[in-house]
């Protein structure tokens, strides 16, 4: 119940070496760029002070080989063709929305490093979101992206 899409255009891992390197933002995003959206579920509750607040949370499942050597789990992206079904307030068997929720195929999928920009609120603006040269540690990090 109370099931919803949460529409997205990428989201973000931070990788971590094993050295003393910083964390390197990583986006993941459908190839092509194109919109996609994650399983969420919502929920309707009063504040301490009354008033309504509606909130949301996503869907996590085990990743994909794309997103597995930067972290042990990824959100549910939902296939076009599933989005329906993920909605159907009639859809209740879990056993038939279960396989709604696996990782998303990894083929259809690439991952690029961005600028740390992206861990501060101070940045909010597409140079978050651009395309950077993987700096050090290229070694360890360039082989789990390429085409």
């Amino acid at each position: 119940r109370r099931r919803c899409l949460v529409c997205a255009d990428g989201f973000f891992e931070w990788y971590k070496d094993s050295g003393s390197n910083p964390r390197i933002p990583i986006r993941y995003v459908l190839k092509g760029e194109d919109p996609f959206a994650f399983a969420g579920l919502w929920e309707a509750w009063k504040a301490p002070d009354g008033h309504e607040l509606r909130t949301f949370t996503l869907i996590t499942t085990i990743p994909n080989e794309l997103v597995a050597p930067v972290h042990n789990r990824m959100p549910a992206i939902l296939k076009e063709e599933d989005e329906e079904a993920w909605l159907d307030p009639a859809l209740t068997d879990p056993a038939r929305l279960a396989p709604l929720l696996g990782p998303f195929p990894s083929e259809r999928m690439e991952a690029y490093g961005v600028s740390p920009r992206v861990n501060s609120g101070r940045f909010d603006g597409p140079e978050c979101v651009e395309k950077v040269e993987a700096a050090s540690p290229a070694p360890l990090f360039e082989p789990l992206f390429e085409p």
